[in-house]
């Protein structure tokens, strides 16, 4: 029987994108020879998913998973909606943030290399089912959320399976309160996040370089308008404070009263849950942000389809 090595394993791999252990099968079944293991992993119908490697994956899932005071947001893309709403995919994706859960981080790399439940790794899984339904899939990012004391309000909206849709959000509050309507509030300053988009927690937490992107947009506006140099610093002042109460989560009106702000809010709240509450944090994952999508004329294919023919 043939040597068969890790080089052997990787170079096939890298030819087929099928997973590892499919690899070491196949080298296993034709003696090493890496261009009938080749043949051996297509006639399985295990080397699709090299062939689906280029194409964009900008729909898909995302997912959260939480266990006390930690959690995570992971997203996971495919190439149509059609695929998110196969059971299949969407058990795959369930089972990638409990995964990613455990692992902790945003690692996508060590998530990946993770064992999957039932065998092989998270990436084996991933090209395994490329391979069955036949679309490119991607497991693009993950964001872990965890609080010391109090909990993790969650959210998913877009919903089409528990904890599985288009937008998912996280929020730490941290608090020694009462954990029942901790997690209502959580759960409100989710769908609050989920709906405005917040920049940052606080002006604190938002990029120096964006700030200053904005004075000087604000600079050369009051410029182009004719105002003196003598008041265009206070103009900007003022500009800025306008736009961190656009920006930061804690600023922002809050969604289910808007005569508070989120800040305010979670002030109040604190009579009912007994004790101080701090938000420390949020996620936001939004499916496909980011991702250039391929535009396709449908009407253009058609009319191409229809000359061929």
């Amino acid at each position: 029987m043939a040597n068969i090595t890790a080089a052997m394993v990787k170079e096939l791999r890298e030819k087929t994108g099928a997973g590892m252990m499919d690899c070491k099968n196949a080298l296993g079944e034709v003696e090493g020879d890496i261009e009938a293991a080749v043949d051996w992993l297509r006639k399985k119908g295990l080397a699709k998913a090299a062939k689906k490697a280029g194409r964009v994956a900008a729909e898909g899932l995302v997912a959260l998973a939480v266990d006390g005071t930690r959690s995570v947001a992971v997203e996971v893309n495919s190439e149509t909606d059609f695929v998110a709403r196969n059971p299949e995919f969407q058990e795959m994706v369930a089972t990638i943030s409990t995964v990613a859960l455990s692992v902790g981080g945003d690692d996508v790399a060590a998530i990946e290399a993770a064992a999957y439940p039932g065998g092989g790794s998270v990436a084996d899984k991933i090209q395994a089912t490329v391979a069955k339904i036949g679309e490119n899939m991607t497991l693009r990012r993950a964001a872990p959320l965890s609080v010391s004391k109090g909990v993790i309000g969650a959210y998913v909206h877009g919903q089409v399976a528990p904890n599985l849709g288009k937008i998912a959000v996280l929020v730490g509050l941290e608090s020694e309160g009462k954990a029942e309507p901790l997690l209502a509030l959580g759960k409100q300053i989710a769908m609050h996040v989920a709906a405005t988009n917040p920049q940052g927690l606080d002006a604190a937490s938002i990029d120096p370089a964006i700030v200053e992107r904005e004075r000087e947009v604000l600079a050369a506006k009051a410029r182009e308008g004719g105002k003196p140099e003598a008041v265009i610093q206070k103009i900007v002042e003022s500009g800025i404070k306008t736009y961190y109460k656009e920006a930061t989560l804690l600023e922002q009106p809050f969604v289910h009263d808007g005569s508070k702000t989120v800040a305010q809010a979670v002030k109040a709240a604190e009579a009912e849950v007994g004790a101080a509450i701090k938000v420390t944090g949020f996620v936001r994952l939004a499916l496909g942000e980011g991702v250039e999508k391929e535009e396709n004329d449908f009407a253009a294919e058609v009319a191409a389809a229809a000359k061929q023919g």
